[in-house]
């Protein structure tokens, strides 16, 4: 009997010994699969476009990128990208503007997931397509054209992130955009505990005749475009924006905006931006703290509770979680 346990004993230390050793480069297959497995760049795959274009790499799946620069990718699956010691996103696939992009979140990649990643691209996360339910936390954008944009996805989390100096090119300056121009829907976005700080660095050639924005919620009709039915019920909390511009004769930096480009309350639909809720964000160290475009946007929306330009009336904190 004591040899039998002893054997058992052995048996075990080896077992939890070979499992111990695993190399950290192999994918790892949770016990419950829904997990997904884990994937790394390097090490798995060379790049993260590797990774993503891979056929064993499906939806549900993480790929964690290590220290170390890294070239951006069209992300086409809901995936974790996740990046752990000091991973950096610094160059990536053109966009028709002449600018580089960090991320592009194409169709199927409804409900990724984008954290602790630096960015210092142009346009470092957006969207080709109506992609929603993306979260994109604990990441640091510096001197971003656009750091993170929005177009037409619903339910997006973004949360935790700091971005540090934005840059104009005829157009940007933008740290968090939520927009549509194809007459569509946006609701349940919510943007909360971000930090948006530095300097607005204007752009030499820049022909201004416009702001750069922290945060804004954004009706496209320019061009003759079809804007937004609604850009309704989202949230803008608990977010510290203090950013100055450089050249603020051109182009100076506004905090936060709703802006409908039409500019104009007899305009049909009115509104399309209503029922969004801003509320507890730090405005104090912008010049610029809140744009409405039109002013009339005041009465549709639930703006209080903020330190700086508050607009509000002491409305009920409520208001201001989905």
């Amino acid at each position: 009997m004591k040899s039998f346990i002893s054997l058992l004993v052995i048996s075990l230390l080896v077992g939890f010994y070979l499992i111990s050793c695993q190399s950290p480069e192999t994918p790892v297959s949770s016990k419950l699969e829904k997990q997904g497995s884990i994937w790394y760049v390097p090490g798995n795959f060379a790049t993260i476009q590797d990774a993503i274009d891979d056929p064993t790499v499906i939806d549900g799946d993480k790929i964690f990128v290590k220290s170390g620069n890294h070239f951006g990718a069209f992300i086409s699956k809901r995936l974790e990208i996740k990046g752990i010691g000091n991973a950096t996103i610094n160059d990536g696939p053109p966009h028709g503007s002449g600018l580089i992009m960090g991320f592009r979140m194409l169709a199927g990649s409804d409900g990724a997931t984008i954290s602790h990643l630096t960015f210092t691209t142009d346009l470092s996360i957006m969207n080709g397509e109506a992609v929603s339910d993306v979260t994109v936390t604990h990441c640091t954008f510096i001197n971003s054209v656009q750091a993170i944009s929005n177009w037409r996805g619903n339910g997006w989390d973004i949360n935790h992130n700091t971005i540090r100096d934005l840059r104009t090119r005829n157009g940007g300056g933008i740290g968090i955009l939520v927009a549509d121009y194809s007459g569509g829907t946006l609701s349940n976005n919510v943007v909360s505990h971000n930090t948006v700080t530095g300097t607005l660095h204007v752009w030499e050639n820049d022909g201004g005749g416009y702001t750069g924005s922290g945060i804004v919620l954004f009706a496209d009709f320019r061009y003759g475009g079809a804007g937004a039915s609604a850009i309704a019920t989202n949230y803008v909390t608990y977010n510290d924006i203090s950013m100055i511009s450089d050249n603020p004769s051109v182009v100076d930096i506004v905090a936060f905006e709703l802006t409908d480009t039409r500019n104009n309350v007899n305009a049909v639909p009115y509104p399309v931006l209503y029922d969004n809720s801003i509320g507890f964000n730090d405005f104090r160290g912008t010049t610029l703290q809140v744009a409405l475009t039109p002013e009339d946007l005041e009465n549709y929306n639930n703006i209080s509770q903020n330190l700086g330009n508050n607009r509000g009336h002491g409305m009920h904190p409520g208001l201001f979680h989905p």
